[in-house]
């Protein structure tokens, strides 16, 4: 019998998923095997509402379980969102697809060595301990975001890794924002936004490389983070200070893509 050979990126994509998930927590976490349930009513964000397989074998009554996860998600006003990434059962997509599911939000996973990254330029920034004025921050930078800093904040008070809180801000208000979590000897990069009137003036690598010379001082050693594929400003930047892609992800929702 013919056997299929296992990814040898399995280990690394483990290890990352666990490290996004912890660096941004769900309120709500539940197993059915090892297929989770992260539910966060008040953010859009799919990372924290989403069901995620995390076992190429975990192949039982999928079809159930993506039903069962439609009411969950139902019941609280969330539409429901599945995350594919390796560490699902290559049958799931063929699944999804016979039940009318759409896929999309196509994510990178980058990678890089600390010590390899070019980190030079810009000016050093001390985190802010103000987790309500950081999530002010966000929410009027990201105006894409349909939620609230009082969300924002219960999310970032949540994470149980050293969290640093990176804020710039001018004379007109926040100017950008980022944080970069220490978790052990990773560092993760994650919403890091620009406010829009000042992208392409170097901000976003300040930001980005001040939050990482905090992390290497820390002990961190490997850098990651996630971009949409789309995003090529924020993949040119990336690319440009030495980060390699590792993975992608996405993720599958019943209706269309708007």
């Amino acid at each position: 019998m013919a056997t299929i050979a296992a990814d040898p990126r399995l280990p690394l994509v483990r290890r990352l998923e666990a490290a996004g998930f912890r660096a941004w927590p769900s309120t709500r976490v539940s197993f059915d095997g090892s297929w989770q349930l992260r539910i966060t009513p008040g953010h859009p964000s799919k990372r924290l509402n989403s069901l995620v397989p995390l076992d190429p074998h975990d192949e039982r009554d999928m079809e159930a379980r993506i039903y069962a996860a439609e009411a969950a998600f139902a019941a609280e006003g969330l539409k429901a969102a599945i995350r594919q990434s390796p560490l699902c059962p290559v049958s799931l997509p063929d699944v999804l697809e016979r039940l009318g599911w759409h896929n999309g939000y196509e994510t990178l996973v980058m990678i890089a060595d600390l010590n390899q990254l070019d980190l030079e330029g810009g000016m050093d920034h001390l985190p802010t301990h103000d987790i309500q004025r950081f999530a002010e921050a966000c929410v009027r930078i990201d105006q894409t975001r349909d939620t609230t800093p009082a969300t924002v904040a219960k999310i970032i008070s949540a994470i149980e890794p050293t969290a640093g809180l990176f804020l710039m801000e001018n004379s007109d208000g926040p100017s950008a924002v980022g944080i970069c979590v220490q978790d052990n000897d990773l560092a993760g990069l994650q919403q890091v936004v620009v406010e829009r009137s000042l992208r392409g003036k170097g901000i976003g690598r300040e930001i980005v490389s001040s939050a990482l010379r905090w992390a290497r001082l820390r002990g961190a050693r490997q850098a990651w983070l996630q971009v949409l594929v789309n995003n090529t400003n924020a993949r040119n930047l990336y690319d440009s200070m030495g980060f390699k892609p590792a993975y992608t992800y996405a993720y599958w929702q019943s209706e269309p893509w708007a």
